[in-house]
């Protein structure tokens, strides 16, 4: 079975920055017999590699998969290096607009795809909305979930809409995650999350005040995602306005997708 508790290792990927906060989490689990499956590849850091061949090392055993939760760059772009050191075999959920650019064979991951690690089972599940490959893998027996950048303790999650988010499957996705009652979450970025029930009702609070709030810009006159953005994040650090807009027309798309707004020729209205 995996290490006692279900304790997977941290391993720092080292990568801060302004997106990435203090630099993903990946998580090596280990079964008894040896097997290791890693969860996320980093960045090909070499102190990320060092990190994982010291921990196969200290616990005699094998990487036998690599478990992707999305294609964004900060999550699969170390593959390639890790591949070129071990006999690995790499998964995630298909997106070939982005899984192209990494040079690793992907095995495809669906919903419901049980990965064993040893006798233990990791269940895939689908969790679109930050991206549209985006995958949670949940242990079942110790209620724990490797939830990828569906949530991070202190912040909030981008929706990207210009590169395949959709707000609406993204609270859905945090819906099905809540009504799975775990007691941990280990997500890739920021600490181990063990109060899942109080983050997930925050998240969709947040979101819903959102919502409130660009309904309201609407109803003043803004128009464009931009004054929209400008009226809701006023004040924030300029590097991180291109992500508020992406988020602001996320729920716009959502809005019209409910028939709730319009969109004019870039020009929004209710």
């Amino acid at each position: 079975m995996l290490q006692t508790a279900f304790n997977p290792i941290l391993l720092e990927a080292y990568n801060p920055g302004s997106m990435t906060g203090l630099g993903n989490n990946t998580y090596l689990a280990i079964a008894s017999n040896g097997d290791a499956v890693l969860v996320d590849a980093g960045v090909g850091d070499p102190r990320h590699l060092a990190a994982l061949a010291r921990a196969l090392g200290d616990h005699h055993a094998r990487l036998d998969r690599v478990l992707v939760t999305h294609g964004h760059a900060d999550h699969a772009s170390g593959a390639a290096a890790i591949a070129s050191a071990r006999p690995a075999t790499f998964a995630k959920h298909p997106w070939p607009e982005e899984d192209f650019r990494y040079a690793v064979d992907w095995q495809p991951l669906v919903d419901g795809d049980v990965v064993a690690v040893g006798d233990q089972p990791l269940t895939v599940l689908h969790t679109p909305g930050h991206s549209p490959d985006h995958l949670v893998f949940w242990h079942e027996p110790s209620r724990t979930a490797f939830t990828g950048d569906l949530v991070v303790e202190g912040s909030s999650v981008m929706i990207s809409w210009s590169r395949g988010g959709n707000l609406a499957q993204y609270l859905a996705a945090l819906e099905r995650l809540r009504a799975l009652e775990p007691k941990v979450l280990l997500p890739a970025h920021g600490p181990k999350i063990t109060d899942p029930d109080r983050l997930l009702i925050g998240y969709l609070e947040h979101r819903r005040l959102r919502e409130r709030q660009i309904l309201a810009a609407l109803q003043r006159g803004h128009a464009t995602v931009q004054t929209i953005a400008e009226s809701i994040y006023d004040g924030l650090e300029p590097a991180l306005m291109a992500a508020a807009r992406e988020t602001v027309r996320a729920h716009l798309e959502k809005l019209k997708a409910e028939g709730r707004a319009v969109d004019e020729h870039g020009r929004w209205r209710m």
